[in-house]
């Protein structure tokens, strides 16, 4: 894993300049995620990697796969990509890229996990106070977890804000086992 982001680095980096360069980060981060969902996709990681398969076809297979979602310099990246034997890499490429436009856009991504579902509103009224405390604007996402029994949790890159009945609970049994 680390190795295939380490080789995905220098395409993701190019992509973003080039994107950044034209005016179209929004749009081209849209081309990207289609891109890359469609080398997720099982079947297609099959064709990618059969000895069978002409790099011409797999150009065809991702352009026709996404549409005419793909302008002609990210159809010439799927080129070069394809050239490389580097189609595989898309997954990765689209990660590096979405967290080089947040970065340029001041943002960063926030997984809040609940207790129970929170809906809109609720996380509309929280996320003044979320970026309040880590400092920075927000994009984020929910995903329930009834262990943690109440509260949420809330994980923006490598911090953490555990306001969970279970992480008092924890901190609670850590304090009288010392």
């Amino acid at each position: 894993m680390a190795e295939s982001v380490t080789i995905a680095r220098p395409y993701a980096e190019a992509l973003f300049r080039a994107a950044k360069e034209s005016g179209n980060l929004a749009k081209w981060a849209e081309q990207v995620t289609s891109l890359a969902l469609v080398a997720a996709n099982p079947e297609v990681r099959l064709a990618i990697g059969d000895p069978n398969v002409a790099a011409p076809q797999l150009v065809d297979l991702f352009r026709s796969a996404c549409g005419t979602a793909v302008d002609t310099e990210l159809a010439n990246f799927i080129q070069l990509l394809s050239n490389n034997d580097r189609l595989g890499l898309l997954p990765e490429i689209g990660a590096l890229y979405e967290s080089y436009k947040r970065a340029e856009e001041g943002t960063k991504q926030a997984e809040i996990i609940s207790a129970f579902p929170i809906d809109d509103n609720q996380v509309k009224a929280l996320l003044p106070q979320l970026e309040a405390v880590f400092k920075t604007r927000l994009e984020t996402s929910v995903t329930v977890n009834s262990a943690l029994i109440g509260g949420i949790k809330v994980i923006v890159g490598d911090q953490m804000l555990d306001a969970s009945v279970r992480g008092k609970l924890d901190a609670m049994a850590t304090a009288l086992n010392h």
